[in-house]
């Protein structure tokens, strides 16, 4: 008697030629979607030429295209495509190489465009002057501003975005430390802590988070006097004093930034220009310097306010050290924006009381 299969109706035969047989695979036409090593080579092969053509159509030398990654290429993809999007061709103001090195060199930063969500989608090429990364380099560490910066400082960033957001137009600034290449940890101890000041702009009207964009200039923040030829030498003056702190001689240039005339300072008492909350500070890098040993690099470092003539308070980056052979002290003044202040104050050691 013939056995039939409850499920094809065929012989018993049948039956066993339906089922899938021990260590043998299941027809291909049942796994359409399974890979094989060739399809995946295939693919794989695929995205190779089409990152290929990618790279060819970045408008960088052809030396700088031999050096990119395949993450590095869709990194700078990415940022062309932001800015294309923000900045459509015939609308957007010449960006990158054509606006001159010579331009660029002039500036006491680079340029800084994001999209409304933080995306980066502009660096001028001078970054590397700033934070010794180019512009390759700078976004391998990630594509928005949060992954280029200091992690501490990201929440009060996004709230000061958000604010200039709300009110396009309002400028803002913060400071923060931002990443740099491993030769400039090195050197300069740490990284580089930049002020970024800028705005929002509505592209077009009526505005929308897709048609404004974030420009800002990003400031270096001077660590020493030897970095003054990245920093701007606008914000310096220098003063000389005996080792009572006395006026001896001033630059011109404390005019412009404290009001007052070279003639009016030599003799006064630098104390007689601090915040009263200052002087304990002040007091602190007095002896630190005076009690160094002769010439040399700078022993003292302060944050202080001192008075302008106009009686507002001016927020100085002092650096003093024994000149002179020892006879006199030098002190190097930066001026700084009130939040560039409160972030140096924030990583300066406390002044212990002065004694009896």
């Amino acid at each position: 008697m013939t056995i039939f299969c409850s499920h094809c109706h065929q012989p018993l035969q049948a039956e066993m030629n339906c089922l899938p047989r021990r260590g043998k695979q299941a027809p291909r036409a049942s796994r359409p979607f399974r890979s094989t090593k060739s399809a995946s080579k295939a693919r794989r092969d695929q995205i190779n030429v089409e990152l290929q053509a990618l790279r060819s159509l970045l408008p960088i030398s052809v030396r700088e295209k031999e050096r990119l990654s395949y993450l590095h290429t869709m990194a700078l993809v990415c940022l062309r495509l932001r800015g294309a999007q923000l900045f459509p061709p015939g609308s957007a103001p010449p960006a990158g190489p054509a606006l001159g090195t010579e331009l660029l060199s002039l500036l006491p930063g680079f340029l800084l465009v994001l999209s409304a969500s933080g995306k980066l989608v502009y660096i001028s090429e001078n970054v590397a002057q700033v934070l010794g990364l180019s512009v390759v380099e700078l976004l391998a560490q990630g594509d928005t501003i949060f992954d280029i910066l200091d992690g501490q400082a990201c929440e009060d960033v996004y709230k000061k975005l958000l604010l200039a957001q709300e009110e396009p137009g309002r400028e803002v600034t913060f400071v923060s430390e931002m990443c740099t290449s491993k030769a400039f940890r090195l050197k300069h101890r740490g990284n580089r802590v930049v002020t970024v000041c800028g705005r929002f702009v509505a592209l077009s009207w009526p505005p929308s988070p897709s048609t404004t964009a974030f420009l800002a200039l990003c400031s270096p923040v001077m660590q020493s006097p030897a970095d003054g030829e990245v920093g701007s030498q606008d914000d310096i003056f220098q003063s000389t004093h005996i080792l009572d702190m006395t006026f001896i001689d001033v630059t011109e240039s404390v005019t412009y930034h404290l009001g007052y005339r070279r003639e009016e300072l030599v003799g006064q008492s630098w104390y007689s220009l601090l915040h009263p909350e200052d002087v304990d500070l002040a007091a602190a890098q007095h002896r630190a310097v005076a009690l160094g040993a002769g010439a040399g690099p700078a022993s003292g470092t302060a944050v202080l306010r001192v008075l302008r003539r106009d009686l507002a308070w001016a927020w100085l980056r002092v650096w003093a050290r024994r000149d002179g052979g020892g006879r006199c002290i030098s002190c190097t003044c930066t001026c700084l924006r009130e939040e560039e202040a409160a972030h140096l104050r924030s990583r300066q050691p406390r002044a212990a009381p002065a004694g009896p």
